[in-house]
């Protein structure tokens, strides 16, 4: 299963090798040779922070069998996949560590991130922003825009971080399901692939929705409720509730209730506390506090 969301390590090669056993004299040098690449400091910082803590594979190099072959990419460059590394690790996996504890991370954590350089670009005019797949990879993209998305949170959240908080929603969900009752709230004004329409793009939050996306469907639409409000002010959730009104207001109530429900019951994890932690180490990355090209180990 595939989840997406849009916007409107080096690969270890093995082989297999195949012995007879025969009376002929044969030469006992294989004929395949694999091609290694080499390590250099990047590959063993990410060895030491993902693979042996969290048995976590962060793979930066262009791979043809990761890449979906329906649109345009290209390498992520390698600088900003240095920073997006620290980044991830900093904001992500160790803000899931301080809440829920590095047991539930290493368990539950995807573990592949693959990061591609541009953005995937959809006929109907919106972007693809990331994809979850199969409840263990994540894809990242537009990773050669991060350093100038780093000049706010607004930025740094919009395109990346809120990125990678939602399709872990969906990872969640994969493994344990939420609520039925979720998809009633709003069942009958879902919009499929019309939520970037001139329908979709205004009045969402008046219906009931906290992004213009969150309309495409109840999947879509809890990956969006938990990964925009754990990534957001409260000062900014009460502007959105101001502006969605009395009933749409209540309507992104009763689907917050559910979703901080599910993280408590289903994952023993405080949503509000899980915020507090990717609000302030977002702050660090933003306001220059964290290093994010220091390779040392």
């Amino acid at each position: 299963m595939k989840k997406f969301i849009y916007y409107s390590l080096a690969w270890v090669v093995g082989a297999f090798t195949l012995v007879a056993c025969t009376n002929d004299d044969l030469s006992s040098t294989s004929v395949i040779t694999v091609s290694q690449t080499n390590q250099n400091d990047f590959d063993h910082w990410l060895d030491a922070n993902f693979v042996q803590p969290y048995n976590i594979v962060f793979a930066y190099r262009y791979q043809d069998i990761e890449t979906d072959p329906n649109y345009y990419s290209v390498p992520a460059r390698f600088e900003d996949a240095v920073k997006l590394a620290h980044i991830l690790k900093y904001t992500c996996v160790e803000a899931y560590n301080e809440v829920a504890g590095p047991q539930f991370t290493r368990m539950y954590f995807p573990k592949l991130f693959y990061l591609t350089g541009e953005w995937l670009y959809r006929n109907n005019g919106t972007i693809i922003l990331g994809t979850a797949e199969g409840g263990k990879k994540i894809y990242l993209h537009g990773t050669n825009y991060l350093t100038e998305n780093l000049k706010s949170e607004a930025t740094l959240n919009e395109f990346y971080l809120k990125t990678i908080h939602h399709e872990f929603t969906h990872i969640l969900n994969q493994t344990k399901n939420y609520d039925e009752g979720f998809q009633l709230i709003t069942g009958s004004t879902y919009l499929a692939d019309s939520w970037s329409s001139d329908e979709g793009e205004t009045g969402y939050l008046q219906r009931g929705y906290i992004s213009d996306y969150s309309q495409h469907s109840h999947s879509e639409d809890f990956a969006e409720m938990m990964s925009i409000y754990v990534t957001n002010s409260q000062e900014q959730w009460d502007k959105w509730m101001k502006e969605a009104g009395t009933e749409g207001a209540k309507l992104i109530a009763q689907k917050l209730a559910v979703v901080k429900d599910y993280m408590k019951t289903a994952w023993n994890i405080d949503i509000d506390k899980l915020r507090d932690s990717v609000l302030s180490r977002e702050a660090d990355v933003v306001n220059g506090n964290i290093d994010l090209e220091d390779l040392t180990i």
